[in-house]
């Protein structure tokens, strides 16, 4: 600076630097992801059911954190995107399991665009995944599972799980002043995932009407008068881990049934289906089983093939004398 070579240098860059409007603005240092990826954990912890979260945490630290720890953010690109699909495609992941990597890959990059550690955020192209194929019993095998099941807690569950549609968790964590008898309805108020209580799936409480079948399992299943839950522990806690816990007794049950083996979900599943089968409209089965958007309702929508038939049918009801369409009335104007 104290030639002339570099005075001229300094009026260069200052000149520069007014014309593109980074006069005193240092570049900040990008941080790697495996530095961020602490401020986006508590971001989860802090925003995300636990379970969640833990999803979150796992992902990172099985999958992104081994990948793309060691590069700033602003290296991941789209290239090395594409190069982390293939490698996981290579390891035997689905496509529907790579796609939730590169979505907690992108809500990662996007929580930093918003801190401002991050000017752009590549673009994802996710794989295509097939849809799921949905696993559900038939009205026979429904009958047989919930007529021979255990007596006791597991036949009082599997047939609330049957005509309710509750997820194993919720009915972990359902509590005897959520259930009204008389009124016949229960309300889900609660998930448990690892231990942990929590807001059911999609953060909301919804009502459930109880049927007969429903009715009559809790009225047989012996109320604890020193528990809350509807199906404690032997210590009378709620089951803390039903995930786990559970999985035995659906397939201990299906067996004994003589059925192929299932999980609790396959009885959500036939809950749903069974209702779309019987004719109930896709918004009511929407809201029985708590689903945040109607496209996750849609998946059982195939069941129901007279839908498309009975609406267009709907065309051929005679239209009675004297009433006119508002093309015709503009005609006579």
């Amino acid at each position: 600076m104290n030639t002339r070579r570099g005075a001229e240098q300094y009026e260069r860059e200052l000149r520069q630097a007014l014309l593109h409007s980074t006069f005193g603005k240092e570049k900040k240092e990008v941080p790697t992801l495996e530095q961020f990826q602490e401020r986006f954990l508590d971001h989860a912890r802090t925003n995300n059911k636990v379970s969640t979260a833990k999803t979150k945490a796992d992902i990172l630290r099985r999958h992104l954190v081994p990948a793309f720890g060691r590069l700033k953010l602003d290296q991941i690109d789209t290239a090395k995107l594409e190069a982390f699909k293939a490698q996981k495609v290579k390891e035997g992941l689905s496509k529907k399991s790579v796609n939730n990597l590169l979505t907690v890959l992108r809500k990662l990059l996007a929580l930093a665009q918003e801190f401002g550690e991050l000017d752009v955020v590549p673009k994802v192209d996710w794989l295509k995944a097939p849809k799921p194929e949905i696993d559900f019993l038939s009205f026979e095998e429904a009958e047989q599972l919930e007529s021979l099941a255990e007596p006791g807690r597991w036949k009082a569950m599997i047939s609330l799980a049957l005509n309710t549609g509750l997820r194993i968790g919720e009915l972990a964590a359902l509590s005897w002043d959520c259930v009204d008898m008389t009124a016949g309805r229960l309300i889900v108020k609660r998930n448990v995932f690892r231990g942990h209580l929590g807001t059911p799936k999609g953060g909301r409480e919804r009502e459930v009407p109880l049927n007969e079948r429903a009715l009559k399992a809790l009225r047989d299943y012996p109320r604890r008068i020193d528990s809350p839950w509807v199906f404690p522990q032997r210590d009378g806690g709620f089951i803390r881990n039903p995930q786990h816990t559970c999985s035995e007794a659906i397939l201990r049950n299906a067996e004994r049934t003589g059925l192929r083996p299932i999980g609790w979900h396959t009885l959500r599943h036939t809950f749903a289906s069974h209702l779309v089968m019987r004719g109930v409209p896709l918004k009511a089965v929407q809201e029985l089983m708590g689903h945040a958007t109607i496209e996750m309702t849609m998946r059982y929508a195939h069941l129901s093939p007279n839908v498309k038939k009975d609406a267009v049918r709907a065309l051929d009801v005679v239209r009675p004398r004297g009433t006119l369409g508002a093309h015709d009335q503009e005609g006579i104007a």
